[in-house]
């Protein structure tokens, strides 16, 4: 049983920084904090360390503004964690409890956290786009995924992959090869200036991802009137759908959501999605995302603390730890 004054922990841990609520088990979100820092990934994966250099002093701000006087349990959702998470696997639970006397941690990937924010702790499939892509389903009893590989293994339909189709379609253009787009042309060079160059500035970067998706809107912004951007869209469209079929049961009444940046784009991506996801998921409606991963992550911490999580587990998805207290 929690007291009136006990709480949770919700982390979500991305790209762009660190997330992190404290909520009361009872009286719904209380307080946030944002770092615009990204946790350090090295030969170790992602960094306990770091995370918590940063964790602490901001769940110690958040308990003193909410008066939570104790935290039950804590959700970390993270990016790269099925891959990169041995080391927060092996030491944060046991610094989270050291810290904050937390007894019980799930460790979670940002995809799981993803579902949950758009669909809840139900059957289905969700593709999360913004620079990369990754398609996640369940049927509650495992999980299953569909691409997340990178900009240059998959990633197919997201920001990084339509940047980088529209840019071929300018260079196209540019050369006087078949497919080429003379409005994307345009905009390259109004980017990135004259598109000779854009070999040696893109190549050598370390955000090369982030590059690529930083065209994506310009493709969106031509597809009205270029074939060559609509097309470009409609194939985006096309992967995303094959993506979430992949991972989506093929019984049951499961739902279907989108999440993430990318889908600020609009009609020009999402009349074409909606329509290969009627088509290849006749079963499984599209339906508007409910939250983000970080409400999905304070729903599952909530759940957990209720002892009311019917999500299934999975060593590199969704692992519940409970410490030496438990």
């Amino acid at each position: 049983m929690t007291g009136a004054g006990d709480g949770v922990l919700a982390v979500d841990s991305g790209g762009s920084g660190l997330r992190v609520v404290v909520s009361g088990t009872e009286r719904g979100l209380l307080a946030q904090r944002e770092s615009r820092e990204p946790v350090l990934t090295g030969a170790r994966g992602i960094d306990p360390g770091h995370l918590m250099a940063q964790l602490v002093p901001m769940v110690r701000a958040l308990t003193a503004e909410t008066g939570v006087t104790a935290l039950s349990t804590a959700v970390v959702g993270a990016a790269g964690l099925a891959t990169l998470g041995d080391a927060l696997r092996a030491e944060l639970p046991a610094a989270l409890e050291r810290e904050f006397g937390i007894r019980r941690v799930a460790l979670v990937a940002d995809a799981v956290t993803a579902y949950v924010g758009a669909l809840g702790p139900r059957p289905g499939a969700v593709v999360a786009a913004g620079t990369g892509l990754i398609a996640v389903g369940t049927d509650l009893t495992c999980w299953r995924r569909a691409d997340g590989w990178g900009h240059l293994l998959g990633d197919c339909g997201s920001g990084a992959w339509i940047g980088r189709a529209g840019l071929e379609a300018a260079l196209r253009a540019y050369d006087g090869r078949p497919g080429g787009s003379a409005g994307l042309l345009a905009r390259a060079e109004n980017v990135f200036g004259p598109v000779r160059g854009l070999p040696g500035s893109l190549y050598p970067r370390q955000d090369r991802p982030a590059v690529l998706a930083s065209f994506a809107p310009e493709v969106a912004a031509c597809a009205d009137d270029d074939p060559v951007a609509a097309g470009i869209l409609r194939a985006a469209a096309r992967h995303m759908a094959e993506s979430a079929a992949a991972v989506c049961p093929a019984t049951g009444e499961p739902l279907v959501a989108v999440t993430g940046g990318l889908f600020k784009m609009g009609d020009p991506l999402l009349v074409p999605l909606q329509e290969e996801l009627s088509r290849r998921l006749p079963h499984a409606p599209l339906v508007p995302a409910a939250g983000d991963p970080l409400a999905g992550s304070v729903r599952i911490a909530r759940d957990l603390a209720a002892g009311a999580l019917t999500l299934p587990s999975d060593e590199a998805m969704l692992c519940v730890m409970t410490g030496t207290k438990d």
